[in-house]
């Protein structure tokens, strides 16, 4: 793979290959049940909890990777989608732990879809309020592959018995060391627009254009830190009252590497706020972006 040059690099600010995402943070009707939903399926542990938000993390470390923040009433995620969130994505530290999580699944009586993308081995679930979650692992990328200067990518059937095997029998016992959210995934309301934001303003590499409906993009050559697709085609955005993703982040190495990924956005004529030493800036439909070092 490192003899390959796949991606399209944006014209002007591009960001580091350091680059890597943060925290999600969703709004839900009710945190009792989206806490048991987060710790007891998937395994998450709870960090922090107060009477209407909790922060989860996972083995061995304190770093917040999910936030939860309680609005009672908030509307379910209706099943043609809204604009906004399509999935955020867990990643795993190897095939072994999605094998353990499999298995899991399969224990509590759900079965998840399933999908082999190339590059990756993906599990998809939804919680009580029908936020998209996939929760996958990444194969090397010495075997990823390159054509027209895109990554392969598809949307095959999984070999979950494969999966399954990795694990070697080897029981669930949480999200484990290294788990990190991987991409976030979005539905959008036209690709051009979806491109003009987060290619050119953000700074983010465009990996795969010719899938259809949908452009993934990254930063230091990952197969994507973010999705956008069109298929809620004709969907409203999310609103305020409904169950939705509020946030997510981009993590860079520095504060001038934010400050100057947030001026690049304002320059292509996007809103961009400091708060405290991080910046903000929100989509054509609604989704707001946090950059922070």
């Amino acid at each position: 793979m490192a003899d390959f040059i796949y991606g399209i690099a944006p014209e002007k600010y591009r960001l580091p290959a350091e680059t890597s995402l943060g925290a999600v943070r969703l709004q839900i009707s009710d945190l009792a049940r989206s806490l048991e939903y987060y710790t007891r399926t998937l395994g998450f542990r709870v960090i922090d909890e107060t009477a209407n938000r909790a922060t989860l993390g996972v083995e061995g470390s304190d770093k917040v990777w999910i936030e939860l923040r309680e609005l009672r009433g908030a509307r379910a995620v209706p099943r043609r989608g809204l604009l906004g969130l399509y999935h955020f994505a867990i990643l795993l530290p190897d095939r072994p732990a999605l094998g353990r999580f499999l298995v899991r699944l399969v224990d509590l009586g759900i079965t998840p879809g399933m999908s082999d993308h190339l590059v990756s081995e993906a599990l998809y679930l939804s919680d009580p309020d029908g936020l998209g979650i996939e929760v996958y692992c990444d194969r090397p990328r010495s075997e990823w592959n390159v054509a027209d200067r895109q990554l392969k990518m598809a949307t095959n059937p999984l070999d979950a018995r494969a999966v399954i095997d990795a694990a070697k029998g080897e029981l669930w016992t949480g999200m484990p060391a290294g788990t990190k959210v991987g991409h976030v995934h979005l539905y959008v309301g036209d690709i051009d627009d979806a491109e003009a934001f987060y290619h050119r303003g953000l700074g983010l590499d465009k990996m795969v254009w010719s899938y259809p409906g949908a452009l993934f993009l990254s930063a230091g050559g990952y197969h994507h830190h973010l999705g956008t697709n069109t298929w809620a085609a004709g969907a409203p955005p999310a609103t305020d009252d409904d169950a939705r993703l509020l946030e997510w982040t981009i993590v860079v190495p520095s504060a001038d590497d934010a400050a100057a990924a947030a001026e690049n956005i304002r320059a292509q004529g996007y809103d961009v706020i400091d708060s405290d030493g991080t910046w903000t800036a929100t989509d054509p439909w609604g989704t707001t972006l946090r950059l922070t070092p």
